[in-house]
């Protein structure tokens, strides 16, 4: 299992959203081994959210080798022509190194904002990601479609990675979820804060028996874990105080129903849950620092990481 960092896209104890944050963030991910960076997608929400393939953009040129991904984009209120392109340069702009994890998205809020219907998202995820498809692999848009206007021509430049870019699904592991993780997904994203390492061991090994049945390697097929919320801290007492002051209240929830479930608390509780992943066979956890973003990121890679014990089950 390796670790990619969610980029700073939230304010959560008045640091401000600038470049300047966004590119230390990037600096100590690289800096400490960190595999890859991501953007995930919301037009509103409880506090200002940064719009995430724009910061993503905007860092490419300090990312150095690592990978760049989407932690979800969202392709039915954004449209997926125009996701397309922007994805599209993303992956020229870091000579091919984008992954793009896309899902409809779970705010009732961004579809008013956006004048989507909420109860449509399904139907139209599924036909927007049929486009994406098309369009990321630098084709014309051969599918029938309901809601979205397509012209029968590639969009130009098209991405850099041979083979077009990867679409994964974001998926909290439902048996619906995982059916069109199968059918059209070319990986797995699940959300940390919405399993837990035996629901995500479960849900893999049911993805695995799909993929298989339909001939293609369950057990080859590539999963991650995202918005794994960090807080590195020296006392459980500070690691509560994070939970119940920040977290609980960034996402509307009890602090009961998120403790345990992300990487909130000392090296050693860090650690155990993301050894418990591990041996889940997840194979890449991306961390959410709740501020603080490059003393986090350097805590992880020195107090919590070499604790991690990796496995698969």
């Amino acid at each position: 299992m390796d670790l990619g960092v969610h980029l700073p896209l939230l304010d959560f104890s008045g640091e401000g959203l600038s470049r300047t944050r966004l590119l230390g963030a990037v600096d100590a991910a690289r800096d400490h081994g960190f595999v890859a960076i991501s953007s995930n997608d919301h037009f509103v929400f409880a506090r200002p959210w940064l719009d995430g393939p724009t910061a993503l953009s905007s860092v490419l040129e300090r990312a150095g080798e690592m990978e760049v991904a989407t932690t979800v984009a969202l392709p039915v209120i954004r449209g997926p022509v125009a996701l397309a392109k922007s994805l599209a340069a993303i992956d020229l702009l870091s000579d091919g190194r984008l992954t793009a994890a896309v899902g409809p998205g779970s705010s009732s809020r961004d579809y008013g904002l956006a004048g989507v219907p909420y109860e449509e998202r399904w139907k139209r995820f599924d036909e927007a990601v049929l486009v994406l498809r098309h369009l990321l692999r630098g084709e014309p848009v051969h599918c029938e479609t309901s809601f979205y206007a397509i012209a029968d021509t590639p969009l130009e430049p098209a991405p850099a990675r041979p083979g077009g870019v990867p679409i994964w699904i974001g998926s909290w592991g439902s048996e619906a979820g995982l059916r069109r993780v199968a059918r059209v997904g070319d990986g797995w994203l699940a959300s940390a804060y919405n399993t837990t390492p035996e629901r995500f061991a479960h849900a893999r090994r049911a993805l695995a028996d799909r993929l298989d049945a339909q001939g293609r390697d369950g057990a080859t097929f590539p999963n991650a874990l995202a918005t794994m919320w960090t807080w590195v801290s020296d006392t459980p007492e500070e690691g509560e105080r994070v939970l119940i002051n920040t977290l609980a209240p960034l996402l509307g929830r009890a602090p009961e129903d998120v403790r345990g479930h992300v990487c909130v608390g000392r090296p050693a509780d860090c650690a155990a849950l993301l050894s418990r992943y591990a041996a889940a066979g997840c194979q890449r956890v991306y961390l959410w620092p709740l501020g603080d973003e490059a003393r986090q990121l350097e805590r992880v890679a020195q107090e919590v990481l070499p604790e991690v014990e990796v496995g698969a089950d």
